[in-house]
């Protein structure tokens, strides 16, 4: 009888259902204030705590990073459990990473546009320091008029010098990239240029600054300084960004194009030039371009091919020529009036902002040139 009503219990659902556990992976979740209140406590706290040694806006952030860090992790922790706090450490851990890499760049910026904002007028653009000598800095410190003397000979430079480092550099770069990847497979002589490209690499510009003026020296003699000198400086520096990028890029096109091209009889050399290169096309440019962001800024390399020059000279090939970074070094190092270093000062830092929007402009280059000639995808 007692076993016919446990049964009826049982088919009627008046059993009680068993109490299960809960899963630590399910815990409960915090709101979504409690991490901006965490924030808001450690800025505090972190703010009484650097006014115990002189407060300063280092300690503050360190101090304010750690407690946000310890008490998010904790909290998180409590309330959500284990697993989920170890990921919101790590995660605050990479976000506090971004913020430190960051800050110098912001710095940065921020410092150069200050101090060069005053400086960029029409008549630094186009006007060059020839004729400007220490009474013109003077009277200009004493009437309070817009200071003389423009860097418009150390752009032309700059840009003269740059365009002749990019042709001579590029056709070598690609050409050896080529080489490299599609003929010299497993090669000694590609081994061989493997490993003095990855040496080329690291060098120090002052080095093939050096270079080039040596070996110039023994054809025009000890003062040839010219721009054509400066130029084959700095593509000493540039050939290694030319030869890796493009290697990288032509290793990424599908081995299957190559091979279909060959197939419908078609020779390598021409495989190559209507095949491989259009496919890589986009990366190819892109790394051009970077690599010469990455020389236009150089000061060493043309300091001793180039010298130093005041007056426009557009001809690399005669005399000598100064560029941006060039003419912000001799700004400062010696400027135009011992007694009144404000003028050299602004012409400086002028130069320095117009030299950091010619990086950004060829960086936005790249990336333009990368998506012109990207290949097209299907639908």
């Amino acid at each position: 009888m007692s076993t016919m009503t446990t049964n009826q219990n049982s088919t009627s659902g008046n059993l009680t259902p068993p109490v299960r556990k809960r899963n630590s992976l399910a815990k409960g979740k915090l709101p979504k204030w409690a991490i901006w209140a965490i924030a808001a406590g450690s800025i505090i706290i972190g703010a009484a705590a650097s006014t115990l040694t002189g407060f300063n806006v280092a300690s503050f952030a360190i101090y304010s990073a750690i407690i946000f860090l310890v008490a998010a992790s904790v909290i998180t922790t409590v309330a959500e459990g284990k697993r989920r706090g170890k990921n919101a450490m790590w995660t605050y851990l990479i976000y506090a990473a971004f913020i430190v890499a960051v800050i110098p760049l912001v710095s940065v910026l921020y410092t150069v546009l200050e101090k060069g904002m005053p400086g960029m007028n029409s008549h630094f653009l186009f006007s060059s320091m020839n004729g400007v000598t220490g009474a013109v800095d003077n009277e200009t410190v004493a009437n309070g008029t817009p200071v003389v003397g423009g860097a418009y000979h150390a752009v032309m430079g700059t840009l003269l010098i740059t365009l002749w480092a990019t042709l001579i550099s590029v056709p070598v770069g690609m050409l050896t990239a080529v080489y490299l990847v599609e003929y010299g497979q497993g090669k000694a002589l590609s081994k061989a240029i493997t490993f003095f490209v990855d040496v080329m690499t690291g060098i120090p510009s002052i080095v093939a600054g050096l270079f080039a003026a040596a070996f110039f020296g023994m054809i025009l003699g000890p003062n040839a300084r010219m721009g054509i000198v400066a130029a084959v400086a700095l593509s000493v520096l540039m050939i290694p960004t030319v030869v890796r990028s493009t290697e990288e890029m032509l290793k990424i096109v599908p081995n299957e194009l190559r091979e279909a091209s060959y197939a419908l009889g078609v020779r390598r050399w021409r495989t190559i030039l209507k095949v491989v290169i259009p496919t890589a096309i986009s990366g190819i440019a892109s790394g051009v371009t970077l690599a010469i962001a990455r020389v236009i800024g150089e000061t060493a390399p043309i300091l001793v091919t180039a010298g130093i020059a005041s007056n426009i000279n557009l001809n690399v090939f005669a005399n000598w020529m100064s560029t941006l970074p060039t003419f912000i070094y001799y700004q400062i190092l010696t400027p135009t009036s011992p007694t009144n270093i404000d003028p050299s000062v602004q012409r400086a830092w002028a130069a320095a902002l117009l030299l950091i929007l010619m990086v950004m402009a060829l960086n936005l280059l790249a990336r333009l040139v990368a998506s012109i000639f990207a290949p097209k995808k299907g639908r």
